[in-house]
């Protein structure tokens, strides 16, 4: 099994700020603005005024007439779903060959992160929180079932899986003017360690645990803390993007990674890193999420 975490959500470039941490611990990655169909104001969060609450955060740069990119699709509920829909995740051109490159395929595993940030709620107003930390968060998850190729065959797709219709890499492909546009297609339920573990393929961690931060305390989001067993040894092939030792710094039962400013997918061989599935196990146990992917 290959372990992909992905950047996914607002950024520094796209959005501006951080996806809101809400007082009671709910996640919220805010997909970011795009030329797409759907507008955040569509966007059903369990009854939040999505719109108001990121005109808030941007001073209104951002608003509910915005339109946003949903990708990856992991939340049911978010819109209207046709019928067979299943969590989704496309990815085109650099990004894409080098999750070709990796051999990404069935079986693998996408644990999604983003830029997150504690808010509340001041005299009517979401405003971030004073002295609250800035922190790389993981927020969902895809166990990838299908790899389809979309590049020249969306009408096929479309005829095979007509949920897709509507996903970005199917309803907008010629604006993607690549040659490897691909989607990835959750697997019906989450396996672990060949164990089938109950879950959905592809989810939703809705509110904040502490296993689900990536950053370290008292550090710059872009440092993670992991466990210490995540650091190459002896031969082992690193963490993609990430294999100068300079990177990794022992700290006693953990190791601090600086991560790469730039790239959208680091992708792990658990083949070499066997204690993967105990680490995932725990990490899905601890982040029982309150809300899944759905199947209507």
């Amino acid at each position: 099994m290959r372990l992909i975490f992905s950047r996914k959500g607002f950024d520094s470039q796209y959005g501006g700020v951080a996806s809101p941490i809400l007082p009671n611990g709910q996640m919220i990655s805010l997909p970011i603005p795009s030329s797409d169909q759907y507008q955040i104001g569509m966007l059903g969060i369990d009854g939040i005024d999505l719109g108001t609450l990121v005109g808030d955060l941007t001073n209104n740069r951002i608003d509910a007439q915005t339109t946003v990119h949903i990708d990856p699709d992991l939340h049911g509920p978010m819109l209207t779903r046709a019928m067979g829909w299943r969590p989704s995740f496309g990815q085109i051109a650099s990004a894409q060959g080098h999750l070709q490159k990796q051999g990404v395929g069935p079986g693998d595993l996408f644990l999604f992160f983003g830029w997150f940030r504690k808010i509340e709620r001041i005299n009517g107003s979401w405003s971030y929180m004073f002295g609250s930390p800035d922190m790389h968060i993981l927020f969902g998850w895809l166990q990838v079932g299908e790899v389809l190729s979309v590049t020249g065959r969306v009408q096929d797709v479309v005829r095979c899986y007509p949920w897709l219709r509507e996903h970005p890499h199917i309803a907008a492909a010629d604006r993607f003017n690549s040659t490897n546009n691909t989607i990835y297609v959750a697997a019906e339920s989450l396996t672990l360690g060949g164990a089938n573990t109950g879950r959905p393929g592809g989810g939703i961690f809705e509110r904040f645990t502490p296993s689900l931060r990536l950053t370290a305390v008292d550090r710059k989001r872009s440092c993670w803390s992991l466990p210490i067993w995540f650091m190459p040894v002896d031969g082992q092939p690193a963490l993609s993007y990430h294999g100068k030792p300079s990177r990794w710094v022992a700290d006693n039962d953990s190791v601090l990674l600086q991560t790469v400013a730039k790239g959208q997918e680091f992708i792990l061989d658990c083949d070499y890193y066997p204690d993967v599935t105990g680490w995932l196990t725990t990490l899905f146990s601890e982040s029982l999420p309150t809300h899944i992917a759905e199947v209507p």
